[in-house]
């Protein structure tokens, strides 16, 4: 679908950034030195290796939902030819929901390596850096693999890159970089600064409301990830999306001072931190029924575990049924995430 189809769309269900960007279809005329206006394009991955774009690309596969989200966002969705971890039924916005379904999907979760190489693409959109961080120990194709099968691979660096960064994350300005830099690879720049705006006209907001709340004022915060194992808990940490999308809503998360993203704690830890609020950290499980049996399911271990039960916010039942992508995973709806968890947490102050 061409970016004026998407305009049309996405104003009809009325999201709050309704100007659509022209991402072109990339046939006009290249430069005199090959390149096509506004290229080239250099980015890097989590490692600094440099990738350079001279044209916008044609095929694109996405290794999961969020990536091919962004790209639906930026009007640059009709590209997309494959994906792993398919959206679930209900799970992207609904203008985008019946394209969505029409993507090829070339993996149920991870894309196999020789049908990553073998998909056609020129360009690969990865949010996990290492296939190993959601595929269970399947490594991805080399870099020379990916240059052999004339693919370029980028990242969603908020994601994938986490672990690697520095001190703790308390803002979105990295996943709105993420953003404006694939906007910048698929010629579509005018309609990712538009969406970066709109996400900070959201968190603005919350930010102003939440102006007068001292940081020892607001509640402690857990993000129970009930997917990743109840034996011992996997806790968010400092450098990972969810830490700024928790602390831009006014929580605090009882283990931002942990290192790197994730790490594995005991239900003792938990029960020290004692937190105000616990996020049921449910991933997608392709459809609402689904979904609502799974939030169901954490929410009883937490209140049927003996180290859970006697909680403050399972006893006050302040348990947040919000599902783990939108707060892990960086997205144009990580605005939205922090606006929720916020009027949750202070609904006298954001309405």
């Amino acid at each position: 679908m061409r970016p004026r189809v998407l305009c049309g769309v996405l104003a009809a269900v009325a999201l709050s950034v309704t100007a659509c960007g022209g991402g072109g279809d990339g046939r006009r005329a290249d430069t005199a030195d090959g390149n096509r206006p506004g290229y080239p394009v250099t980015v890097s991955d989590c490692d600094g290796r440099r990738t350079t774009f001279h044209r916008p690309p044609e095929k694109i596969v996405t290794s999961n939902a969020a990536g091919l989200e962004m790209l639906f966002w930026l009007g640059a969705g009709d590209k997309v030819v494959g994906t792993g971890f398919p959206p679930g039924r209900g799970t992207l916005p609904a203008a985008f929901a019946d394209r969505a379904a029409r993507v090829p999907v070339l993996g149920r979760t991870v894309i196999a390596k020789e049908r990553l190489l073998g998909s056609g693409a020129d360009l690969y959109v990865d949010t996990f850096s290492s296939m190993r961080n959601m595929g269970g120990g399947v490594d991805g194709p080399r870099p020379e693999e990916f240059r052999a099968a004339g693919i370029k691979h980028v990242y969603l660096r908020s994601t994938a890159c986490a672990g690697s960064l520095r001190g703790e994350r308390t803002d979105l300005s990295q996943v709105e970089e993420d953003i404006l830099e694939l906007g910048r690879v698929t010629g579509t720049s005018p309609r990712a600064a538009e969406l970066v705006a709109g996400m900070r006209r959201k968190t603005g907001a919350v930010r102003s409301a939440l102006a007068g709340v001292a940081r020892s004022e607001r509640p402690t915060y857990f993000f129970f990830d009930y997917d990743a194992g109840t034996e011992q808990p996997l806790a968010v940490c400092g450098r990972q999306v969810a830490n700024a999308v928790i602390t831009l809503a006014g929580g605090r998360n009882v283990f931002a001072g942990c290192e790197g993203d994730f790490t594995r704690v005991g239900w003792e830890d938990v029960v020290a931190a004692n937190p105000d609020w616990i996020q049921l950290g449910v991933r997608d499980r392709g459809g609402a029924e689904a979904n609502r049996k799974a939030f169901d399911e954490a929410a009883a271990f937490l209140r049927d575990h003996p180290a859970t039960k006697g909680l403050t916010a399972v006893r006050e039942d302040r348990l947040l049924r919000i599902g783990s992508e939108r707060t892990t995973i960086g997205g144009v709806r990580s605005a939205d995430t922090v606006r929720e968890i916020a009027r949750a947490l202070h609904p006298d102050r954001v309405k």
